[in-house]
C-alpha cells in the first residue's frame, strides 16, 4: 500500500521505538521525529546518558533525504531515515535496498523500512542501526582483475558511460587475434596459440563465445561467416595492432642501433693508443 504522504509513516515509527523505551516527539527543531531513552542508574550509582535518535522520513530514499540526514549528523551522532518499503512490483521495492543500506553505514547513519497494509498492523524493519560499521570489504581478487583486464586491453576503444554498445573486452579481443590469424587459413590451436601469445586459445575455441570459430577438421579450426564479420566490424581496432607492433619495431631499433654506436665507441675507449714516434730531423 503506497503512502501519499511521509506524515503517514509517523505513527508506526513512534510506535517502534515508544515499545524499546523511548519518548518520542514529532517536529522538534524541523527533525521529522526525536526519540529520547532517559538516562537510567547502573550498580555504581552512576547515571548513564540519555540516547537520543533523530529520525528524518520520506515515501522514496533519494538525493534530498540522504544530505538531510548528514546535514542532522552535525546536530546529534544518532541519526535514522525511514523510507516506506512498497511490496508492489511498480513500487518502491524496485530499490536496491541492500546497496542502500551498505551506504548508510559508510557515512553512519541507520536505515529503516515501513511496509504498510490495509487490513493488518504496519511493518517496521530497521535494515541497520545508525553508528553501524559498513560490511564492505577490499576485496584482492577482485583488484587484481580489474588490474588484469586493464592490462591486457592494447588500447582504449569503449567510451565511458556508453550503453547497448558491444565493449572491446580483453577476451573479445584476444578472440580477435585468433580471428585475425586465421584469416591467413585454418590452423591448431597450438599454432593459434604461438602466433597470440594466449595460452588458453585451445579452451577459446572450444568455448566459442561469439561463434566466430568451427572445427574444420580434427584438431584444425577456422572461421566462420561471423567471425569474418567481426574482422571487418573491428578493423580499426586490427589496425591500431598494426601502429602499434610498428612503433615498439622501430623503438627496438632504434634502441639497439643506439646500444651498438656506444659499444663501438667504449670499445675504442678502451683500446691502447699507439705512441707518436717523433720524426728524425733529416740530413742535409
Amino acid at each position: 500500500m503506497a503512502v501519499k504522504e511521509e506524515a503517514e509513516l509517523y505513527e508506526p515509527v513512534k510506535r517502534y521505538f515508544e515499545a524499546q523505551g523511548y519518548e518520542v516527539k514529532g517536529e522538534v527543531l524541523h527533525c521529522d521525529l526525536v526519540a529520547i531513552k532517559p538516562g537510567a542508574l547502573a550498580d555504581d550509582a552512576l547515571a548513564i546518558e540519555e540516547e537520543v535518535i533523530i529520525v528524518e522520513m520520506k515515501r522514496t530514499f533519494n538525493l534530498a533525504l540522504l544530505l538531510q540526514g548528514v546535514e542532522r549528523l552535525r546536530m546529534n551522532p544518532l541519526v535514522t531515515l525511514v523510507v516506506e518499503r512498497n511490496r508492489k512490483k511498480s513500487g518502491a521495492v524496485n530499490q536496491r535496498f541492500g546497496d542502500i543500506t551498505e551506504l548508510c553505514r559508510m557515512l553512519g547513519l541507520g536505515l529503516m523500512t515501513v511496509s504498510l497494509f490495509k487490513t493488518k498492523p504496519a511493518l517496521v524493519e530497521m535494515l541497520c542501526e545508525p553508528g553501524d560499521p559498513p560490511r564492505a570489504r577490499y576485496r584482492a581478487k577482485r583488484h587484481d582483475r580489474l588490474l588484469r583486464e586493464f592490462r591486457e586491453r592494447s588500447g582504449d576503444y569503449n567510451v565511458g558511460g556508453s550503453t547497448r554498445r558491444k565493449l572491446m573486452t580483453a577476451y573479445r579481443e584476444k578472440c580477435l587475434r585468433m580471428a585475425d590469424a586465421l584469416r591467413q587459413g585454418p590452423a591448431s590451436p597450438a599454432t593459434l596459440a604461438r602466433l597470440t601469445s594466449n595460452s588458453k586459445a585451445g579452451d577459446m575455441l572450444r568455448t566459442n563465445y561469439y561463434g566466430w570459430f568451427e572445427r574444420a577438421e580434427r584438431g584444425i579450426y577456422r572461421l566462420t561467416a561471423q567471425g569474418t564479420a567481426a574482422l571487418t566490424e573491428h578493423a580499426e581496432v586490427i589496425a591500431g595492432w598494426l601502429v602499434q607492433e610498428n612503433a615498439v619495431s622501430v623503438a627496438g631499433t632504434g634502441s639497439s642501433a643506439e646500444a651498438s654506436a656506444s659499444e663501438t665507441a667504449s670499445d675504442y675507449a678502451s683500446k691502447p693508443k699507439k705512441k707518436s714516434r717523433k720524426k728524425k730531423p733529416e740530413k742535409i
